[in-house]
């Protein structure tokens, strides 16, 4: 076997033999096959697709590079969920202590930020103590303990994914639908959980931009699940519009917490439910409420045992930025858009994601809304707050802002979006 003769394969729009498709992902992870050629053939594939047949042996190519994990021995159904990424999408944060409170184990491994969308370990760390990097004997502990538990995957877990994922980043290759499918599914299939309930964003603050690529994204990944018995269900949801009304690390663990207190703004409370309906009921988890779960403070009560149980003070004071810039309405009216890859943009270029993986974040940076779409404005209040240790940042967060939002004249009708735009399984 040779890569030259892989990648011609794809290139010339040909289908990918299983024996190239095991040779090729075992010898890019052994370093045998280059950056370079692998940036090749991911280019290729990018622009060629693969079919049904080839992403499911790439996905369990990617599996078999590294241990499985199991969750045999716990008392409860396992269920997770995963986001392929949005602005200010906290979710994940009151979600995994809420399915845990209704009596499912959530084992949700997860992910840092890159560019303008927001890594949940990176507010995760703004957190006093919290650690993110759990031996898998920590992690089975935290999760039997709790019954939720949030983490960065290991070392061992499908490292040919880390390696491939890096490489597809600096290549102009991370929209690939096949190569976002086995990155995200062989990740989820290698952890071992029981169910999956993918979130699947749509809208310009998401990777894909419109429902049919998004669909066809969901019913792929979909397809992987259940083709390895892990029964997985899709959510396509909205991302024109940032959710909630923080975008930032110590921002969304603020609102996060505000939401497993009962409160919180109703479009994240709306998805979480949502999410966690379909993840029990995945479960076999047929009589648990999770809306009565958030009411009487037992997703709360989760929430601050897992946070301690991983190192992390659920008393502490959160980091707060040292400047701040206030943006205001420019007329008075109705606000009618808000574009949330702008939002996500501005949030990244004050100090709260990262270009490259190596790069710090600052954990009080990002912005806070003040009015979302369909609100009444009038000229000369807040739209939205610039947080940022960093005040030389804000001239470049603000280009990236300039046309993101219109305000219409009032009695300007407006018409939300649904949050959930459809269901796959």
């Amino acid at each position: 076997m040779d890569v030259i003769s892989v990648i011609r394969t794809k290139r010339d729009r040909g289908e990918l033999s299983p024996e190239q498709i095991d040779w090729v992902i075992d010898a890019y992870t052994r370093g045998v096959v280059a950056d370079e050629q692998m940036s090749a053939l991911a280019m290729a594939i990018l622009l060629n697709g693969m079919n049904r047949t080839e992403i499911a042996r790439w996905t369990a190519a990617m599996i078999a590079s590294g241990e499985r994990m199991n969750f045999d021995s716990l008392s409860r159904p396992t269920a997770d969920k995963h986001s392929t990424g949005g602005v200010g999408d906290k979710i994940t944060l009151p979600l995994a202590p809420l399915v845990a409170a209704c009596g499912a184990a959530v084992p949700q491994l997860s992910g840092r930020g890159l560019g303008h969308t927001g890594g949940t370990l990176d507010k995760l760390e703004s957190i006093p103590g919290w650690r993110a990097l759990l031996s898998n004997e920590e992690m089975l502990h935290v999760l039997d303990t709790t019954g939720a538990v949030i983490c960065a995957a290991g070392d061992g877990l499908a490292p040919a994914d880390k390696k491939l994922y890096a490489l597809r980043d600096v290549t102009g290759t991370v929209e690939a639908i096949p190569l976002i499918a086995s990155s995200i599914m062989s990740k989820k299939i290698a952890e071992g959980t029981g169910s999956l309930v993918l979130d699947v964003k749509v809208g310009t603050g998401a990777f894909m931009k419109n429902i049919e690529d998004a669909r066809e994204l969901a019913s792929t990944m979909v397809a992987l699940g259940t083709d390895s018995g892990v029964k997985t269900i899709a959510l396509l949801t909205d991302m024109s519009t940032p959710l909630g009304l923080t975008a930032g690390n110590a921002l969304e663990i603020r609102e996060s917490v505000e939401v497993l207190a009962g409160g919180g703004p109703s479009d994240v409370v709306e998805l979480t439910l949502a999410l966690a309906r379909e993840m029990l009921d995945a479960a076999g988890i047929k009589d648990a409420d999770p809306a009565k779960a958030l009411a009487d403070g037992s997703a709360m009560d989760v929430w601050r045992r897992m946070i301690a149980a991983q190192g992390g003070d659920p008393d502490a004071a959160l980091p707060v930025a040292r400047e701040h810039h206030v943006v205001t309405a420019p007329a008075s009216g109705v606000l009618t858009r808000l574009d949330a890859y702008a939002v996500g943009v501005g949030a990244w270029r004050l100090g709260a994601g990262r270009a490259r993986k190596e790069d710090p974040v600052q954990a009080g940076a990002g912005i806070e809304l003040h009015a979302k779409p369909g609100d009444t404005v009038t000229a000369g209040q807040p739209l939205m707050t610039l947080h940022t240790d960093t005040p030389e940042k804000f001239d470049y967060a603000l280009s990236a802002l300039e046309g993101s939002y219109d305000v219409a004249p009032a009695g300007t009708a407006f018409s939300a979006t649904p949050i959930v735009l459809d269901r796959i399984a």
